[in-house]
């Protein structure tokens, strides 16, 4: 599998996942109503913000969005948003982009990286990210309304990226 930069150009084969991913209402916020466009808008980050695709063989089977958490005076804190095309879960797909990710953050200097919105149902999600070093520092109760669950909690999760005597 291969990560790289995506671009406008990998929209059509990301746009199928996101759409399912957002109708099954189990994991993201969105509004199930976006044009492409707008779908699009989400998820390319412009600058200093970055998207890749994970690709195996010619195929687009997950993407991560990443950049800072905030702007001004939080933007040393990184962010992002994973999707993985449904038929290709459970194949280490979320793990790769996760690490790249990870990696992303700490040779851009990033102090942390926050993760604002796990839902706390999203168990594989929340397994991988604290295999991952991140730890959940709080949860926000009744913050998402599950489409078979209705209202569950939504996990802040945070992995720091310096050392423990730096911190601060």
């Amino acid at each position: 599998m291969l990560i790289r930069e995506a671009g406008q150009r990998d929209w059509p084969a990301i746009r199928p996942f996101f759409e399912a991913i957002v109708a099954a209402g189990r994991t993201y916020a969105y509004p199930e109503d976006l044009s492409s466009e707008q779908a699009r808008a989400l998820w390319f980050l412009p600058p200093p913000g970055r998207t890749v695709v994970a690709v195996d063989g010619d195929r687009v089977v997950g993407s991560a969005s990443m950049g800072p958490n905030r702007p001004g005076r939080g933007s040393h804190v990184a962010t992002a948003s994973f999707m993985v095309d449904p038929g290709h879960q459970g194949r280490g797909v979320g793990r790769a982009l996760g690490e790249h990710v990870v990696q992303w953050a700490r040779d851009a200097g990033y102090r942390g990286i926050q993760f604002n919105a796990v839902v706390e149902t999203n168990t594989a999600a929340v397994r991988l990210w604290q295999a991952l070093g991140f730890r959940i520092v709080g949860t926000v109760p009744g913050a998402f309304n599950h489409a078979e669950h209705g209202f569950v909690g939504l996990h802040v999760m945070h992995l720091s990226l310096v050392e423990e005597s730096s911190v601060g």
